[in-house]
């Protein structure tokens, strides 16, 4: 009696785990290049530029604050002989005001809450978003159980690039916004050669 319970559960667990068997030989993968993609979207290349643009002038105007500092530190090294204790007592806390708001400054524009931050989710996310759902989208269409990305830092060995699919994402994102035709696209030079065989 225990042989053939024995026997049953074996059989049954053989039975799943051929159809499991079956069932991810049937999952699909493919992967796309994140950055050929965002390469080839102008309205990223702008966000880029824009933020690119920001972080130069903010980085000025903390030099220049810098600047004024390393005067306020040199004027009180060469006066301080000459300084009673309070003027001392003054000019330490100017500098110290001045190293406050650098740091502040800083926190403003480059903190983890700052604007740059900010102006970076503000312009990039809606591109992120509108590559999540055109992936997701041709996932479902073409039943694709896993996409991943080779440009994200997963490590992929080998990739045959007929399971790239970043091209079909830009046509589905150029449903809703602006992409670089096909024919004009390119990928950088070591990404474009490090997938394996071409089509």
């Amino acid at each position: 009696m225990k042989n053939k319970k024995l026997l049953l559960f074996l059989t049954a667990m053989l039975v799943v785990g051929l159809g499991r068997t079956n069932a991810q030989l049937n999952q699909k993968f493919a992967f796309v290049d994140s950055e050929y993609i965002l390469q080839n979207i102008p309205e990223y290349g702008d966000a880029q530029e824009q933020i690119n643009q920001l972080s130069t002038k903010w980085e000025k105007e903390i030099k220049t604050l810098r600047t004024k500092l390393d005067e306020l530190k040199h004027d009180y090294q060469v006066e301080s002989i000459l300084l009673t204790e309070e003027q001392k007592r003054k000019k330490e806390e100017a500098i110290a005001a001045k190293e406050q708001e650098i740091v502040e400054l800083q926190m403003q524009y480059f903190g983890p809450e700052g604007q740059l931050f900010a102006k970076r989710a503000e312009l990039i996310q809606p591109i992120q978003e509108k590559i999540y759902n055109a992936i997701n989208q041709l996932a479902l269409v073409k039943n694709y159980a896993f996409v991943f990305d080779k440009a994200s830092g997963t490590t992929i060995l080998f990739c045959n690039d007929k399971n790239d699919i970043s091209d079909d994402v830009l046509d589905e994102i150029g449903n809703v916004m602006q992409t670089v035709r096909k024919e004009d696209r390119k990928r950088s030079g070591a990404a474009g050669n490090a997938s394996g065989q071409k089509k």
